[in-house]
C-alpha cells in the first residue's frame, strides 16, 4: 500500500493505496506470482516473528486493565488483494528541501530507514530518487557515544562503530532475508506539512531483498528509535490505520487523535517480554465460528498473540487452526472442497453458485476485555488465482508453542487504534468509509 499525507494540527493523516494497485507508482513492477509473494515472503515473516519469541510466557497484562472509551486516530487508505509481507507503503518526505519517499510500514519494526547515496555497498531499485543526504541542510550523523547511538543497541542490538569515524552504524535483517545497513542519523522528517526535527533514522548504504521499489521502512514498533516514540510528544504514541479491501478503494494512516468515538472496542495491549519487546501483544482468548465458540484447550494461547501488519494470513496453534477448519467445513459443507496448496488447504470455487451469491458463517475473535471483533466475508476468503478459488485465510502454525498472529487480511476494512499511551488496542467496523 502506499499512503499519501494530509496533516491537520497535531495529526497527520494518510492515504493508503495497495502497493499493486492502479494508483501506485509502483503499480507497473507488478510482475510476480502472488501466491508464490505469499508463500515464500509470508512464511518468512512467521519464522522471523516465532524466533524472537521467549523461552517462556511472551507477555503479561499491564497493572490497570480497565479500559476506557476514547477518540481515535484514522487515515484514508486504498488496498486490495493482499500479497507478501510488506504491502502497506506510507510517503513521506525526508531532508530540506524534502525528498518524497514510499516507505513500507511496519508494526513489527522500530527503526526507520531509506536508501541513501553513495550507495557505498549495493542499493536496489526503487520508484524515487534514491536520498542523497549531501543535499540536505538538516541531516546530521549520529556519534557511538551518544544516547542515541545506546537507544539504537537497546532496540535491535546492533548498533557499532564506522571503521573510519566514530559514526554510530547500524545492521539490520529480516524474515525474508532482505537486509539494510548504513548510518545512523538525524534528519527532518515531514508528513505532509507537519516537521518532526531531528528524527533518528537509518541512512542505508547496502541494502537488498524483497522491497518491490519501496525507498525503506517507517517503523511503528514500541521501542524508543520508533516513530511512534519518537513523535510521541506531538502525538501522545497514538495511531491508527485502516488497510481497504480492494485495490480501488481508500484506506488510511494517521497520527495522532482521529476522533473514532464510541464506535471502537478496545482490548488490552499487553507488555512484552524477551525479543517480543518491539511488537503489540493481545490476550486472544478465544474464537467462534457461526456463532458456536471453538472447543479448545485454555492454554492453546499460552506464547501469546501479536497483532502484525505484514504478516498476510493469520496463524493459529495447530489445535485451534483444526478446530477452526473443521467447523468452517461443516458450515460449508454444500460447497465442493477445492485444491489448495501448501499455505492455505480449505478452498473453494464458487464459480457454480446460484445468482452468484455465497453464504460464510461469521466468525469471531475474542479478545480480552470483553472485545469480539467480526470479520467480514473481505476478512475470512482469500482469493488465489491460477485457477481462480476462494481459500479460508487462516494457516496453522508449526508448533504448539509458536505465537498465534492476526494478520492483515483479518484487518482490512477496520480501524485499527493503537493507544499505546493507554496500554489498549481499539478495532471498529467500517473504518475505511
Amino acid at each position: 500500500m502506499i499512503l499519501q499525507i494530509s496533516v491537520p494540527k497535531d495529526k497527520a493523516s494518510l492515504e493508503v493505496i495497495h502497493k499493486y494497485g492502479p494508483c501506485s507508482q509502483l503499480h507497473q513492477e507488478n510482475n510476480v506470482d502472488h501466491a508464490q509473494d505469499i508463500h515464500l515472503q509470508d512464511q518468512a515473516r512467521v519464522n522471523w516473528i516465532n524466533s524472537h519469541r521467549p523461552k517462556k510466557s511472551t507477555a503479561t497484562a499491564p497493572a490497570n486493565d480497565t479500559i476506557y472509551e476514547q477518540d481515535a486516530t484514522t487515515l484514508p487508505a486504498k488496498t486490495g488483494a493482499v500479497i507478501g509481507s510488506g504491502d502497506y507503503i506510507v510517503k513521506v518526505g525526508l531532508g530540506t528541501p524534502k525528498e518524497d519517499l514510499s516507505l513500507i510500514f511496519d508494526t513489527g519494526s522500530d527503526l526507520t530507514w531509506t536508501q541513501c547515496q553513495p550507495c557505498d555497498g549495493h542499493c536496489y531499485k526503487q520508484s524515487e530518487a534514491i536520498f542523497d543526504p549531501s543535499k540536505s541542510t538538516s541531516y546530521a550523523t549520529v556519534s557511538c557515544t551518544s544516547t542515541e547511538c545506546s537507544q539504537l543497541k537497546s532496540s535491535t542490538g546492533t548498533a557499532a562503530c564506522s571503521r573510519t569515524a566514530s559514526t554510530c552504524t547500524y545492521d539490520e535483517g529480516y524474515g525474508d532475508g532482505s537486509y539494510t545497513e548504513g548510518y545512523f542519523a538525524k534528519e527532518t522528517l515531514t508528513l505532509e506539512s507537519d516537521e518532526i526535527n531531528n528524527f533518528l533514522f537509518g541512512c542505508g548504504q547496502n541494502n537488498g531483498g524483497l522491497f518491490r521499489g519501496a525507498a525503506g521502512l517507517l517503523g511503528l514498533g514500541r521501542n524508543k528509535i520508533s516513530i511512534v516514540e519518537q513523535a510521541a510528544q506531538k502525538y501522545n504514541r497514538l495511531f491508527s490505520y485502516c488497510l481497504p479491501a480492494t485495490t480501488s478503494s481508500s484506506g488510511y494512516l494517521t497520527f495522532g487523535n482521529s476522533g473514532g468515538g464510541g464506535s471502537v472496542q478496545y482490548t488490552p495491549l499487553l507488555t512484552p517480554s524477551g525479543g517480543l519487546s518491539s511488537f503489540y501483544v493481545l490476550n486472544l482468548v478465544g474464537i467462534s465460528v457461526g456463532g458456536r465458540r471453538l472447543e479448545i484447550p485454555a492454554t492453546a494461547f499460552q506464547s501469546g498473540t501479536v497483532i502484525d501488519s505484514g504478516t498476510v494470513i493469520s496463524r493459529l496453534p495447530p489445535a485451534v487452526y483444526d478446530a477452526l477448519r473443521t467447523e468452517f467445513r461443516k458450515d460449508m459443507s454444500r460447497y465442493p472442497l477445492v485444491s489448495g496448496d501448501r499455505l492455505l488447504d480449505t478452498c473453494y470455487d464458487f464459480s457454480g453458485s446460484a445468482n452468484g451469491t455465497v453464504e460464510i458463517p461469521n466468525i469471531t475473535f475474542l479478545f480480552g476485555g470483553g472485545t469480539s471483533v467480526d470479520l467480514g466475508p473481505e476478512n475470512t476468503l482469500f482469493g488465489v488465482s491460477n485457477p481462480q478459488r476462494f481459500c479460508l485465510a487462516f494457516a496453522g502454525n508449526d508448533k504448539d508453542d509458536d505465537i498465534a498472529i492476526f494478520g492483515n487480511v483479518q484487518q482490512l476494512t477496520f480501524q485499527v487504534v493503537y493507544d499505546v499511551g493507554a496500554a489498549r488496542l481499539g478495532f471498529a467496523p467500517g473504518g475505511c468509509n
